[in-house]
């Protein structure tokens, strides 16, 4: 007897069809319409709007789950900012990756001065709840205050060039943004890529580092691992 498939309470799609709908939006830059046309050709009718709700419900409950199970980050943080214009005003998108490329967090602010970034050190600190060995960050004045009174005792680096890891993490989101047509308000800007910036780091492993197997058994691994956080555990 087949048994019945599994579902989230209170939602009549089951489980693999809407975890499926959120990987497809996160992982690979398709705006709603498109995923209700990639589901439509596999026979599953649902509108954009259903598809819109799921993401927005699930995709930070999903990228939570996701951060608990990724290994402790590296030691060596690199800082940067980068503006986003929303609704006409500037607001800058503060971003921190370790030393592999995996981004620590994001955190959207209309500022980028000493406030801004002691805000986004507590909230790095309060997240990782450990410091690290060395930050590397642009010129922006504003890190060298955090820094010293936040994290005295870490080693900080300032170039331009040793930054340029934090500066490629930006591109993806560059690119949601032009497929976004720019982001309505700061809300939904740190919704959307706190949940996109996990989702969309866990299928994209360090590819030119690996090995033809070894890229396909991180890619079997990072799919197990979101089947089983999507499908399995929640929704049993």
């Amino acid at each position: 007897m087949t048994p019945e498939p599994a579902t989230y309470p209170g939602y009549r799609f089951p489980a693999e069809i809407i975890s499926q709908a959120v990987w497809l939006y996160h992982v690979f830059g398709l705006s709603f319409r498109e995923v209700e046309l990639i589901l439509a050709e596999r026979g599953v009718t649902v509108s954009h709007e259903s598809i819109r709700q799921w993401c927005l419900k699930f995709g930070a409950d999903f990228a939570r789950k996701l951060r608990r199970r990724r290994p402790k980050p590296g030691d060596t943080w690199h800082l940067d900012e980068v503006f986003l214009k929303i609704s006409g005003e500037l607001h800058y998108l503060w971003r921190a990756v370790d030393q592999h490329g995996v981004v620590l967090d994001i955190l959207v602010q209309d500022r980028r001065n000493a406030t801004a970034a002691k805000r986004f050190f507590k909230r790095l600190l309060a997240g990782l709840k450990y410091k690290p060995k060395r930050l590397v960050t642009d010129g922006l004045r504003s890190y060298g205050v955090a820094h010293r009174e936040l994290m005295p005792e870490v080693k900080h680096r300032t170039s331009r060039y040793l930054n340029n890891r934090a500066e490629n993490s930006h591109r993806p989101t560059r690119r949601r943004e032009r497929q976004m047509q720019r982001f309505k308000s700061a809300e939904q800007a740190q919704r959307f890529l706190s949940s996109h910036a996990m989702i969309y780091g866990h299928f994209r492993p360090r590819r030119h580092l690996m090995t033809a197997a070894e890229y396909r058994h991180a890619r079997a691994e990072a799919l197990r691992v979101w089947r089983q956080e999507t499908c399995v555990q929640m929704a049993a």
